[in-house]
């Protein structure tokens, strides 16, 4: 007799978050390879073809080395959803346990993540691209501090939450709002109220925000280094607009301004590397409301030392399956 129920237990997915640039691509690569995984990429941006420097997307190398799932599945101008991607990241990990891989969801946005490891249904809410237009042409003429201003007032719950800036997320509770005439707060509370959690083991990633911050900076500086100018040039004679989700991403908004003329290189970069750590401190905001993650700091270890560490945290979780008889 085996220990099936065992085994699928060591079948579970592995789950590695934390703020952008503490090391979790690395990390993840080092843990694939070994223990036999394969990784679902759950960064927001790495899911769009052509937007690799300014991503931190997996290079040629990282790829030849591990099995990535969910790189490059989308054009800049193609409307992609949390449900979207949610529905593909469980597809994945069907797929990769049944070929008795082990599978390693790894990534910084927190919505991905919680829609699938919470089984949000608030990732089904139906789309409305003519009201997100809308919002959208809103945001250009008035400003995103005044649609948050507009949040306030129909979701002061969401409107607390994020940033006068956060132009995509404000335009999406806004959007929901309208096609259900329910905040997306509210959405979000029944969910955590009727789901049905899966199981997995989630692991987060620690720096302390000096060392982080150094990090940040040196990784902007190593993009444009590696030719970011050139890469939002080129998406900007395929004809990609400025106005597109993608393109006012991190770092891509700021080189667009760049090449526009609106600010020079120097102004560009500085304003990059402050914009990329006021996201760091919202997404550690949001993992640290997660009590079931396990974290690690990683100060002074190099990645191969983390995955042991990260293996170990899980091996712990484990309960040692009797020998067959």
């Amino acid at each position: 007799m085996t220990c099936e129920h065992d085994k699928a237990r060591w079948q579970t997915p592995i789950v590695i978050v934390g703020p952008t640039a503490v090391g979790k691509t690395e990390v993840a690569i080092e843990l694939a390879n070994r223990i036999g995984g394969e990784i679902i990429n759950a960064d927001s941006m790495q899911i769009y073809s052509g937007m690799n420097i300014g991503t931190a997307k997996p290079d040629h190398c990282a790829r030849e080395r591990t099995v990535f799932h969910l790189l490059d599945i989308a054009r800049p101008d193609e409307h992609y959803t949390v449900s979207d991607w949610k529905q593909a990241a469980s597809l994945c990990i069907r797929e990769v346990t049944a070929r008795g891989r082990r599978a390693i969801v790894c990534g910084g946005a927190g919505l991905y993540v919680r829609a699938l490891t919470d089984n949000w249904t608030m990732a089904r809410t139906c789309a409305a691209p003519e009201i997100r237009d809308a919002l959208r042409r809103d945001t250009e003429r008035l400003g995103s501090p005044a649609l948050h201003k507009r949040l306030s007032t129909v979701d002061p719950v969401t409107a607390e939450r994020l940033h006068p800036n956060d132009s995509v997320r404000i335009v999406r509770a806004l959007e929901v709002y309208e096609v259900t005439g329910i905040p997306i707060s509210a959405h979000q509370s029944r969910d955590r109220q009727t789901r049905s959690p899966m199981s997995v083991h989630r692991i987060g990633l620690h720096l302390s925000r000096p060392r982080l911050y150094e990090r940040i900076d040196l990784r902007v500086d190593q993009m444009m280094a590696n030719g970011l100018e050139s890469e939002v040039e080129g998406l900007m004679r395929k004809g990609y607009s400025r106005d597109l989700g993608p393109m006012r991403a991190l770092g891509y908004k700021e080189v667009v301004a760049l090449l526009s003329g609106e600010m020079d290189r120097a102004q560009a970069i500085e304003t990059i590397k402050i914009n990329t750590r006021r996201f760091s401190k919202r997404q550690q905001t949001w993992f640290r409301a997660d009590r079931e993650i396990q974290w690690i700091d990683v100060a002074s270890m190099i990645p191969a030392t983390i995955a042991i560490q990260v293996q170990d945290l899980v091996d712990s979780r484990l309960e040692t399956c009797p020998p067959s008889v």
